[in-house]
């Protein structure tokens, strides 16, 4: 059976899969990046997971992979298949695709985190269909991906989508970006997280506390998660203004709270609008799974002229 190479590395784990023709997950594998013996270490868990994940294709099916996709965190040159920055990972300029492409011994893809997850909602998850779309993962900090006429648009620079780094609360609580007011510093899971966490006195409490204690009336809660809602829904304004997408995709572990979270969220947005036209807000098809499949979808795209959607360098 005919199948690619697909890895998902994140700060800490890398999720891989071996992926069918049609997106189809064949095999499903985790391992931890090694991070903390410095950024060699993690090059090396990459390369050699990879080198795993051929042979165990080729014992199960017969034959090697006939590609790899490789998504990554922090600054990516896809263009040039390097990995160019990573606080988390600690590394500057590697060419990641190159030294996988030595080590398998075929074409290899590399591209940014969020983009190559948005490229799975679009094509095959939540936003299958949509000629434009936004997706939004709203986890530790807050990204974006935006789908244009079947690809999915890095930018002149490869920053394009940073929803996150929109200022909405102007002179607000300072960023590691270094604005104040950036909209993640609010509507992140990790900014709820905090919140919650000062709010309810309980040091451990977590974003997911906060939506099951707005769930059951807790003032507090409601409270802080409104705020959060109200700040997602002005940089959510601001995002379709300037690009009217018909459908706006929200993901990551905020998401997780379902109607909780949606049913105020759209009420916000609708409560903003003037002429803009409201598009969609639906919740992320694919949950984690959407680097992996994303990365097999880059993979499979250097193997396939046909009319798929693309992530731009």
């Amino acid at each position: 059976m005919r199948h690619v190479i697909a890895l998902d590395v994140g700060g800490t784990g890398m999720k891989a899969a071996l992926v069918g023709a049609h997106g189809e997950l064949l095999h499903r594998a985790r391992r931890a990046t090694g991070r903390e013996r410095g950024p060699d270490a993690v090059v090396e868990h990459i390369l050699g997971f990879a080198a795993e994940l051929r042979a165990y294709g080729e014992e199960r099916y017969g034959e090697p992979a006939s590609a790899a996709g490789v998504a990554v965190p922090g600054i990516v040159d896809a263009e040039r298949g390097v990995a160019a920055y990573s606080a988390n990972l600690g590394w500057r300029d590697v060419p990641l695709r190159d030294l996988l492409a030595g080590e398998l011994g075929v074409p290899v893809a590399l591209g940014h985190d969020v983009r190559t997850g948005g490229l799975a909602e679009g094509r095959i998850g939540a936003g299958k269909g949509a000629d434009r779309f936004l997706f939004v993962p709203l986890g530790t900090g807050i990204a974006g991906a935006i789908g244009i006429d079947g690809r999915v648009e890095a930018g002149a620079h490869g920053f394009a989508g940073e929803i996150g780094h929109i200022v909405v609360r102007p002179g607000g609580a300072p960023c590691p970006c270094g604005q104040t007011g950036c909209l993640e510093r609010y509507a992140s899971a990790a900014a709820v997280t905090e919140a919650w966490a000062a709010v309810s006195g309980t040091p451990d409490a977590d974003a997911a506390d906060c939506a099951k204690a707005v769930a059951s009336g807790d003032p507090r809660a409601e409270k802080v998660w409104q705020e959060a809602v109200d700040a997602l829904a002005d940089g959510l304004v601001t995002a379709l203004t300037l690009l009217d997408p018909r459908t706006i995709i929200i993901g990551g572990g905020l998401a997780e709270a379902g109607e909780t979270l949606f049913t105020p969220l759209r009420e916000a947005v609708e409560r903003r609008i003037t002429f803009q036209k409201l598009p969609a807000i639906v919740p992320a098809a694919l949950g984690d799974t959407a680097g992996c499949l994303g990365a097999g979808l880059l993979a499979w795209d250097l193997l396939t002229t046909t009319d798929r959607m693309e992530v731009t360098p």
